[in-house]
């Protein structure tokens, strides 16, 4: 299995992008079925620079030169046209051509979306891509999808995405009849405006165990499998979940300082503490796969750390093992 990786992507690229592959390729074993090869896509000086501060198996690395890079505020689209040699477009490249198994990065959104609807092709079927996450809950995880790929969608496009997701929940993530819900304002179908009604009428006859509508509060609840919804209202979701983890984190911290008593109670509960801050951090995730397009691509965090970058490379090497383009495309089909 060889995983292509954009070595130029992110805020702390390419120093955290070739330290997470490293910590990757020492976790990964080699083998059939198992990560033999990364394919780093970027300048050639550069990551060799950072190669070299490092040891590994020479043989597990290949460095594919691009000399361009998209940054995180350039018009997508645009960008992509202009910037051929830009490694998102040459790594997307070096997946149509065969010559990896599934492409990472952790670049400009955007130019992932475009570069890889415009080479890769989409799923007969699906018009527009939707971007996934497994999100934590009280049960153990959602998938949430779509938080940011298609902002002005149709009803039909939220439908391939519910069709997706269920097969990637059950494939990837290992949930016999995942269930699926519509994000909503309320849970009674009469709820919401026409498009979010035509939408829950059209999975309440096509999609298999959909459970109506989930409203905000629920979210996190873990009622269902699948949480659909459009991209705008995704991205807000996670956006607010964000910012909402870090602020009630800095918050709990203050107070605890200011009391000795609050400060033994945290040390004694220091494991229960980390073990939700792990839940809900996304580095244990690692990225968000694009689904719909004719390849497996994952989107990480602008902001990913190497541990955040070697679990996006655990991710694909999942999606890789279950065959989920295969498995998609015959759910799409029938």
């Amino acid at each position: 299995m060889k995983i292509v990786v954009d070595a130029m992507g992110g805020d702390h690229a390419p120093q955290a992008v070739v330290a997470g592959v490293i910590e990757a390729l020492k976790e990964f074993e080699v083998g059939k079925g198992k990560l033999n090869k990364i394919v780093l896509v970027g300048a050639q000086e550069q990551v060799e620079a950072e190669l070299a501060k490092y040891s590994y198996d020479k043989t597990r690395i290949e460095i594919v030169h691009a000399p361009e890079v998209i940054g995180m505020e350039e018009h997508a689209t645009v960008a992509i046209r202009k910037k051929r040699a830009s490694s998102i477009s040459v790594g997307i490249d070096v997946l149509k051509e065969a010559r990896g198994d599934a492409f990472v990065s952790a670049g400009n959104t955007g130019a992932v979306i475009a570069a890889s609807s415009f080479i890769l092709g989409m799923l007969k079927g699906v018009e527009r891509p939707a971007i996934g996450l497994v999100i934590p809950t009280l049960r153990k995880f959602s998938f949430l999808i779509d938080v940011g790929a298609n902002t002005n969608p149709k009803p039909e496009h939220l439908f391939h995405s519910a069709l997706m997701a269920r097969v990637y929940v059950r494939e990837v993530l290992g949930v016999a009849n995942p269930s699926v819900g519509l994000l909503n304002i309320g849970e009674e179908s009469t709820k919401g405006g026409d498009f979010v009604k035509d939408i829950h009428k059209l999975m309440e006859e096509r999609v298999t165990n959909f459970t109506g509508n989930v409203e905000a509060n629920e979210v996190f609840t873990g009622r269902v499998d699948c949480i659909i919804c459009d991209g705008f209202v995704g991205n807000v979701v996670i956006k607010v979940s964000e910012g909402l983890m870090e602020s009630a984190g800095a918050l709990l911290r203050r107070e605890i300082k200011k009391s000795p008593l609050a400060l033994a109670g945290a040390f004694l509960m220091k494991s229960r503490l980390e073990h939700i801050k792990k839940l809900a951090d996304y580095t244990e995730y690692g990225g968000a796969p694009l689904l719909g397009v004719n390849g497996i691509v994952m989107i990480s965090h602008g902001r990913s750390s190497p541990k955040a970058i070697k679990n996006a490379i655990r991710a694909t090497i999942r999606e890789v093992d279950h065959n989920i383009i295969a498995a998609m495309a015959s759910e799409l089909s029938k």
